[in-house]
């Protein structure tokens, strides 16, 4: 599949008809375990010296065919599908990293990853220093000797900054590093980072490729172009005692992350997608292409037009030609923006507050990348943990409201923001 173009391979690769007794849709295998053929069988299965399947905590058929597909669109070596996006980031540092170690990250992250490593990994002993991601020599000089892992977004969630990855990676790999890049906003269709340098794919399923709000899934990509055997990660070149002794680069090469993050990181941490849900998730992947054009088709749209409207004070999409990023847009996203847009009212806090409880197409909720459209207002809900500082310093200011814009109509949309901005010119609230 390989040759293929990304809309064929949303819908095929990874799935073989003849291997899944002729279904042309891919099965949900709701299964917890699987028949081995003997004993011998079972153990080569464990010893990883055939491929199979063993638990579902480890590997499932159905989660088998969304990760191949997933690898293949985001350009990787293989993929391991989780729980959700949140545990397909904490899986992928407790598999990589020890107490001691220590995380360069941009200060423009979702606000639940910002959590877990400004406080959830400090408790467990690894520091992270977070930088502001503009300036990519930023990243060079936060280097520390301990320093194991570059964690950043591709689409800052809400800052909707766009990163340079290339000079980033560059960063990275003068000093042996592995830069990680969470890819949810920009999805694989706009975006694939691996081929700018980046090293592991992160992805929350549950937003833009699942697409309709109904299913939790997250993924880890691995481009198998890092060198676990450069003396900074012994867990990948001595015998690991929590798997048989067996030395990952060694037997796996340069599939060694993405197989001790299954053999290990699932195992032990458990954070397992179901089928069910990895079947759900499928489904949208095979429309991703047609949705995120119009979800950003939509969001410049409305973009514009808030850009105009006396109620506003101002306005973040990077596809607006007066935006701080649109060059490295026009590098990095060149068919489209994703559908996030950011914007503050003339009216500050109590006025977002009140355009957030009034709107009626845009429902009020705590996600994105829905195909209805969602309103939020951060600075009193998905950000309110962290400090004023630190809000400001993930670009969430007091008046910002986040859009996720849907695939509804576009005048709808634009009505229904009017609705909501007439409340505040009400003589109760002015």
């Amino acid at each position: 599949m390989s040759t293929h173009k990304f809309a064929t391979q949303a819908l095929h690769a990874g799935h073989t008809v003849q291997d899944n007794k002729g279904t042309r849709a891919v099965p949900i295998y709701q299964s917890t375990s699987y028949v081995f053929n003997d004993s011998k069988h079972a153990a080569d299965l464990f010893s990883l010296a055939t491929p199979g399947f063993i638990y579902t905590r480890l590997n499932n058929p159905t989660n088998d065919i969304l990760e191949q597909r997933l690898a293949a669109l985001e350009g990787g070596i293989g993929a391991v599908v989780t729980a959700s996006g949140t545990s397909a980031i904490a899986t992928t540092l407790l598999t990589l990293l020890r107490s001691g170690d220590h995380i360069i990250a941009s200060n423009s992250l979702y606000g639940g990853t910002f959590n877990l490593l400004n406080v959830t990994l400090r408790r467990l002993g690894i520091e992270t220093t977070f930088v502001e991601a503009s300036d990519p020599q930023n990243f060079g000089t936060a280097i520390q000797e301990n320093t194991r892992a570059v964690f950043v977004e591709s689409l800052g969630n809400p800052k909707l900054d766009v990163l340079d990855i290339e000079a980033i990676s560059k960063q990275a790999k003068a000093y042996k590093i592995p830069l990680i890049v969470d890819n949810t906003v920009a999805t694989p269709y706009l975006l694939n980072p691996i081929k700018y340098g980046a090293n592991l794919v992160i992805h929350s399923l549950t937003k833009y490729v699942c697409g309709n709000g109904t299913s939790l899934g997250g993924a880890i990509i691995d481009a198998g172009t890092f060198d676990w055997t450069n003396g900074k990660f012994p867990e990948f070149t001595e015998p690991s005692p929590g798997y048989h002794g067996l030395v990952y680069s060694d037997a796996l090469g340069e599939a060694a992350f993405i197989a001790k993050i299954r053999v290990e990181g699932l195992r032990d941490f458990g954070a397992a997608l179901s089928p069910y849900n990895a079947f759900q998730i499928i489904q949208g992947l095979e429309t991703l292409e047609v949705r995120i054009k119009k979800h950003s088709e939509n969001a410049l749209a409305l973009a514009q037009w808030l850009q105009q409207h006396e109620e506003v004070a101002w306005v973040q999409y990077p596809g607006l030609e007066c935006n701080k990023y649109k060059s490295l847009a026009d590098k990095y996203l060149p068919h489209g923006q994703s559908g996030i847009v950011t914007f503050g009212l003339k009216g500050g806090y109590a006025a977002a507050k009140v355009v957030a409880d009034t709107t009626q197409v845009f429902s009020l909720l705590a996600n994105i990348g829905d195909t209805k459209s969602l309103i939020i207002h951060p600075a009193s809900t998905t950000h309110q943990q962290l400090s004023d500082v630190d809000q400001l310093k993930a670009g969430v200011s007091k008046d910002l409201i986040r859009l996720s814009v849907g695939l509804e109509s576009l005048q709808d949309l634009i009505d229904d923001l009017e609705h909501a901005f007439a409340a505040i010119r009400k003589p109760e609230f002015v």
